[in-house]
């Protein structure tokens, strides 16, 4: 039993064939040029959405910065205020900011300067009164 197979294509199927490889062939170099503007349209549509994105992004941006700084200087304006109607405000913040920075190791070594109202006495082991 010899089993030979051998294909039915006719000349009419390679026919059919040839006029569909050529068919695509003219499908394919008239569509590329259209292909590729279509292409170029599509990139440009990306690129321009990017763009305002970017753009709404520093937007956004720009007026956190802003209600920042006026946060800020609301809080440097009541801090002021506080300063001036509690003297011993600025003492309370150096003696807060001070034990921190104690706490923290940020001091190795303390030096007592003896002040009178914030001014460092220079001669406090001199007697300038004349004995009698």
């Amino acid at each position: 039993m010899n089993y030979s197979r051998q294909s039915n294509i006719g000349p009419f199927a390679i026919l059919i064939a040839f006029i569909c490889f050529i068919t695509l062939i003219i499908l394919i170099l008239f569509g590329w040029p259209h292909y590729k503007v279509w292409k170029q349209g599509m990139d440009g549509q990306a690129a321009l959405a990017e763009a305002e994105q970017s753009k709404m992004i520093q937007v956004q941006v720009a007026k956190a910065e802003l209600e920042s700084a006026k946060l800020r200087a609301e809080a440097i304006k009541l801090v002021g205020q506080a300063a001036k109607d509690y003297p011993e405000y600025r003492k309370q913040e150096f003696i807060g900011a001070f034990g921190e920075a104690l706490r923290d190791g940020r001091i190795q070594q303390i030096i007592y300067v003896p002040t009178e109202a914030n001014i460092p006495i220079v001669e406090a082991g001199k007697n300038n009164s004349p004995l009698q």
